[in-house]
């Protein structure tokens, strides 16, 4: 029995086992059915009592689980059908609960596992559970006017609705789905060159639009929209570290900070390594299996897709190839960023979309290192710059804050050296004048709220710039960082290393500021963790500010700040031990 099928199977049956007591069995309850989640509320979102019933219909069609063709399991099963029916809206969608109510999306998302769940019991071809099948259906059923007119949040819920439509068309067969889904299709593929997605989301959505568009491509025969999940998934190779942690220090969306692994990536690695024959996506799916730990979302459910895609999954005989732990790798540096920003001012929108981000990060070049037990990300336009992992050492991030802007500055550009990377940005700021009076509205005379001026037609005054550059260059074993500021006077600046709360932090140097906040003002300070270390110095305090305006320091981390007054040259080693 293969490794990840054999844990598969008896992890899902764990999860069987423990959510069985947790559904709601008062039948005057209005989540009677429901399976309580973390909230302690059952919910009909793709990460609540669907993805329970993920596991439990595998349980059921699956002669290796204790719980194959269970009387009580499938009674329970159709109990949490019914609760689908009930908690699903007049209009066919579901909410999400935390937020997101009456939302195409989120149902897109049910829709993507349900549909497989469906398939999963129909082709088992066990009698008694058509009754639950059937209630399975008709929620899919009454889904189909959503999905037709439903609109999106974010670029990816475009791929979850297209991949919703698709999968629905594979069931019910009305041209109607799959010309809603080329509708999402005909606005083109948000994925650079060198595999990123809009969100810059390695943690969550990178594996959401993978594996919709990988069940798009399959059902609508579009094989082009693979070569998009091929990208992605050949550029995750290079964002993992060494722990197994993806690197998720310049995400767009909630992931961005977060510990995360491979685990959803999954499904992905494994359909693609069986369509291409690829052992690099071979060995990619074995590590990202390892790493599953409970239920995914139920349009992700692993153990779902492999009895029901057995062809397309599998892998049996491929070689695998070794996972790279030293390499240089460049993420577009190539990507036309400027461009695209320039160019957008002309689009109409005035870089304001309802409901959703503009993401103007998209394609903002990083470089990452890896060392085997060393990994670090040079990053432009993020907040953090820079970020290490040297054995169980994790230096999260590097920030620079001014007075100037004011705030966190995010480097523009990003060039590789032959000896290191430079970053650097020009920062403007200036005032604006009073608009043309045959601009003013009228009335203006009785009152004039600030809000109903016409600001777009102030002349600018008196613009200012102020310009930074950052030189990193790695050595044996440190980095040098390098910040040089331009001639501008008396800019209050703040060199911010963020840390693990994990470790050990000491030295003498070291004066606290804040809760887990502390500024080095001379001297040397080391961060122990995992039997690794790592030294920063020298320390610096050339003002008193402990907090630059509009930065923050979220708990949860240590902070070392250094304090620098323009004009400066300063260097700061950063020493692995």
């Amino acid at each position: 029995m293969e490794p990840t099928y054999k844990r598969l199977v008896q992890l899902y049956d764990e999860v069987t086992q423990s959510t069985l007591s947790k559904q709601v069995k008062d039948a005057s309850s209005k989540y009677a059915g429901g399976i309580m989640d973390a909230s302690g509320i059952p919910r009909p979102n793709h990460g609540g009592t669907p993805s329970f019933m993920a596991c439990w219909a595998c349980a059921l069609v699956n002669s290796d689980s204790r719980y194959y063709h269970d009387p009580e399991l499938l009674a329970a099963f159709e109990l949490a059908a019914d609760f689908m029916l009930n908690r699903q809206h007049a209009d066919g969608t579901v909410s999400l609960g935390s937020t997101n109510f009456n939302s195409p999306p989120d149902t897109g998302f049910v829709v993507g596992g349900v549909t497989q769940m469906y398939r999963l019991l129909l082709g088992h071809g066990w009698a008694d559970s058509e009754p639950a099948a059937g209630k399975l259906r008709l929620f899919l059923e009454r889904t189909i006017p959503a999905m037709l007119t439903g609109g999106c949040h974010t670029p990816n819920h475009r791929w979850v609705l297209t991949a919703a439509l698709s999968l629905l068309y594979e069931i019910f067969k009305l041209p109607e789905l799959a010309a809603r889904a080329e509708e999402w299709l005909a606005e083109g593929l948000d994925i650079t060159e060198d595999g990123e997605w809009t969100e810059r989301s390695n943690g969550i959505y990178n594996a959401v639009s993978d594996i919709a568009l990988y069940h798009t491509g399959r059902v609508l025969n579009r094989p082009e929209l693979l070569e998009a999940v091929r990208r992605n998934l050949r550029m995750m190779v290079y964002l993992v570290h060494p722990s197994g942690e993806i690197v998720t220090d310049y995400s767009g969306r909630q992931d961005f900070g977060h510990s995360y692994d491979l685990a959803t990536y999954f499904l992905s690695y494994r359909f693609m390594a069986a369509h291409d024959r690829d052992p690099l996506f071979a060995a990619m799916a074995d590590s990202a299996g390892s790493r599953i730990r409970g239920p995914e979302g139920v349009n992700n459910n692993a153990l779902m897709q492999l009895l029901l895609y057995p062809e397309e999954t599998n892998i049996d005989g491929l070689e695998r190839a070794p996972l790279p732990d030293r390499y240089v790798q460049v993420i577009n540096g190539s990507h036309p960023v400027r461009e695209h920003l320039e160019a957008a001012h002309s689009v109409g929108h005035h870089m304001q979309i309802r409901h959703s981000s503009m993401h103007p990060a998209f394609g903002a070049p990083l470089v990452r290192i890896r060392d085997r037990e060393t990994s670090a990300t040079v990053m432009a336009r993020t907040p953090s710059f820079f970020s290490l992992r040297h054995g169980g050492v994790r230096l999260l991030g590097v920030k620079l804050s001014t007075s100037f802007s004011p705030g966190v500055v995010k480097f523009e550009e990003l060039e590789a050296r032959e000896h290191g990377y430079t970053l650097s940005v020009t920062m403007e700021k200036g005032y604006t004048g009073p608009i043309p009076r045959s601009l003013l509205p009228e009335g203006r005379e009785r009152m004039s709220p600030w809000y109903l001026l016409p600001h777009q037609h102030r002349p600018s005054t008196h613009v200012q710039t102020h310009r930074l550059t950052a030189e990193l260059t790695p050595g044996a074993s440190e980095w040098t960082l390098r910040v040089v500021s331009d001639e501008r006077e008396d800019v209050l600046t703040q060199l911010t290393f963020i840390l693990g709360p994990e470790g050990e932090l000491a030295g003498e140097g070291l004066e606290p500021v804040g809760e887990g906040r502390y500024m080095l003002k001379h001297g040397t300070a080391r961060y122990a963790s995992g039997g690794h270390a790592l030294e920063l110095a020298p320390g610096c305090c050339e003002h008193f500010v402990t907090e630059v305006r509009e930065d923050s320091h979220p708990a949860g981390c240590r902070y070392v700040h250094m304090n620098w007054v323009t004009p400066f040259d300063k260097t700061v080693t950063i020493r692995l031990l």
